[in-house]
């Protein structure tokens, strides 16, 4: 196998524009996909805008933004994706959700293409089963923002072969990534520390031991975080967080990983963090 040039991004949020934008930085030709036609319209924006701010500060030239948004084609017909040698799915973090992007995608791309999924704590050996095609099927999860951020971790699943980590890891390589080598488990190793430091963090705030602007004070001077864990939580999303602390409990079985009831009515408030307007915090630009 050699490092595909076409890559298809499914989803086109927050994380499936970031991941876009970096292969079209790079040199690929992105095919960015979506049921939905406005969140590829919003994500486009983004990623000019995301670029723009890059020419400004002299990372690229304006030439070379406009010609990584010259490579990005955006579709709503699943179908045209069979060009493409790797696939990343970068859909909301449910099951059910992915589970049939994967089938959807098994069917449509070329046997030998990778399927490579953006999940910060899903299965990937679960994922892989799914498919005709478990030797190919490996995590590939970016952090957010994607077009920042170094860590790439690169996540066996139980099927997947080296020749498919050796293309991923190259191509992360390929994009100024840090890739990390991690084996398949919940919430691997980004989320399974990560996400229970929240979930203590909101117990905190419940039980009335301080508030949310005090704990991430603490974080912040006291343990040089750059910012603090509930602030963290509300830029991921509540909602998110959520449902991975719901992976991490049925997939590890221990009752350490039972979500905060506060995370949980925080979230049936649609107090979901920074992009609802409301979270630990509130935000005027929402």
């Amino acid at each position: 196998m050699t490092n595909p040039a076409t890559i298809a991004v499914v989803g086109a949020g927050t994380m499936g524009n970031g991941i876009a934008h970096v292969f079209a930085r790079s040199g690929h030709a992105v095919l960015l996909a979506d049921v939905s036609a406005s969140a590829l319209a919003a994500g486009m924006t983004t990623i000019r805008k995301n670029l723009a701010r890059e020419a400004a500060k002299e990372k690229l030239t304006a030439a070379e933004a406009e010609a990584a948004v010259a490579r990005i084609t955006c579709t709503t017909a699943f179908e045209s994706l069979a060009l493409a040698a790797l696939a990343i799915e970068a859909a909301t973090e449910r099951f059910e959700i992915k589970s049939q992007i994967f089938r959807t995608l098994d069917a449509i791309l070329a046997p030998e293409a990778i399927l490579a999924s953006n999940t910060s704590s899903i299965s990937i050996t679960k994922l892989a089963a799914l498919t005709g095609r478990p030797g190919n099927v490996i995590g590939m999860h970016f952090f957010n923002p994607v077009p920042v951020m170094k860590l790439v971790e690169i996540i066996r699943g139980l099927q997947t072969t080296q020749a498919t980590f050796d293309v991923v890891r190259s191509m992360a390589e390929s994009l100024g990534k840090i890739p990390v080598e991690v084996n398949d488990a919940a919430g691997f190793v980004s989320n399974r520390v990560l996400m229970p430091l929240i979930n203590e963090a909101c117990y905190a705030v419940m039980e009335g031991v301080a508030t949310p602007d005090a704990i991430d004070t603490i974080f912040r001077e006291g343990m040089a975080h750059p910012m603090g864990p509930l602030t963290l939580a509300d830029f991921i999303g509540l909602d998110v967080c959520l449902d991975i602390m719901r992976v991490l409990q049925e997939g590890l079985g221990d009752p350490k990983y039972r979500p905060c009831p506060l995370l949980l009515r925080m979230v049936d408030a649609g107090w979901l963090g920074r992009k609802s307007g409301k979270g630990f915090y509130e935000y005027s630009d929402k």
